[in-house]
């Protein structure tokens, strides 16, 4: 394998087909491992012509653009084997480390959306709470009769007998 050397990231063509494939939050998390280790692995890149275009590593090179470094380290391959390289499946441990960060990607989904729907479900059981009954005998409601509120308490339990006749209350 030729030895990795570093080059211009302003001069290294991006095919369209490629653009169409970057993922902000993959761009993200690769910038931010290249900020705390380092870049570990180079990009491919080959001669067309005078220009240098890119085979693989598109992520890299974006997360390279995003932290504003001007050089990027890349591997220099020939065109024929650009066109037979498959996209790392050769690469046993390259395949495993897709698959675990893959794994990885849906548990912290799966983690975040069990978390929002306990948060939803807190806040409707919090808007839709039953109101609390009333201790027997008190009002429900802020206004209260005229008479009610005049009226003074009974003194004794036969006048308080006498008063829920009159006012045709159980007792």
């Amino acid at each position: 394998m030729p030895k990795p050397e570093s080059f211009p990231i302003e001069k290294i063509f991006v095919p369209t087909k490629q653009k169409k494939a970057i993922k902000p939050e993959t761009v993200a998390e690769v910038a931010e491992s290249i900020m705390e280790i380092g870049q570990q692995e180079p990009i491919s890149i080959r001669l067309d012509g005078d220009r240098l275009v890119l085979v693989e590593g598109l992520h890299r090179l974006e997360a390279c653009k995003a932290l504003g470094e001007t050089t990027i380290l890349g591997v220099l391959v020939t065109a024929e084997l650009a066109q037979h390289k498959p996209l790392l499946a050769e690469r046993p441990e390259v395949e495993a480390e897709r698959l675990k960060m893959a794994r990885l990607k849906q548990l912290r989904l799966e983690k975040e959306a069990a978390e929002a729907s306990m948060a939803a479900s807190t806040r409707l059981s919090a808007t839709e709470a039953p109101r609390a009954r009333p201790a027997k005998g008190v009002r429900d409601t802020t206004k209260a009769s005229p008479v009610r509120t005049t009226k003074s308490a009974p003194k004794s339990l036969s006048a308080w007998i006498n008063q829920q006749k009159g006012s045709g209350g159980r007792y």
